[in-house]
């Protein structure tokens, strides 16, 4: 297990960045913490090092969000008003765990059984006026996603 120390908003980005650029194809990472935490923030910053321009959007009202990069596919799921790990069957989402894909998901708690096991969860807490990420690989493949 590590923790990392994040000043702002931009320090949980560049962690997201640092992430994208070590993420394999094929990856399953959980995003922990409460509200305003930090999750998508750290997504953005992943998205942004894989290249995407536009917009990062928390999926909150959609649940899931996927993204295209030279092939590469990255989905982002937000599970906060899953009302039930089943819904889940209603967007697809075994239809796209059938390729090889990075997969973010805030919230997982809520899809418990209707998930991937994560390569690493990530838990973003509050520390005063900052926030602390904690990062536990969960799989072989999560450890090479741990910073140094």
């Amino acid at each position: 297990m590590t923790t990392i120390r994040l000043p702002d908003a931009e320090a949980t980005e560049a962690l997201g960045a640092r992430l994208g650029a070590a993420a394999p194809e094929q990856c399953v990472i959980y995003l922990h913490g409460d509200l305003g935490a930090g999750k998508t923030t750290l997504v953005r910053g992943l998205l942004r090092a894989l290249g995407h321009q536009g917009p990062v959007p928390s999926p909150t009202y959609t649940l899931l969000e996927p993204y295209e990069f030279d092939g590469r596919t990255v989905l982002h799921l937000d599970l906060y008003r899953l009302a039930d790990p089943g819904e889940l069957d209603y967007l697809g989402l075994r239809d796209y765990l059938g390729r090889p894909m990075l997969v973010l998901v805030e919230w997982p708690q809520r899809g418990r059984g209707a998930l991937p096991p994560a390569d690493l969860e990530i838990t973003l807490e509050y520390a005063g006026d900052q926030r602390l990420a904690i990062l536990e690989p969960t799989s072989p493949g999560g450890t090479f996603l741990v910073p140094d």
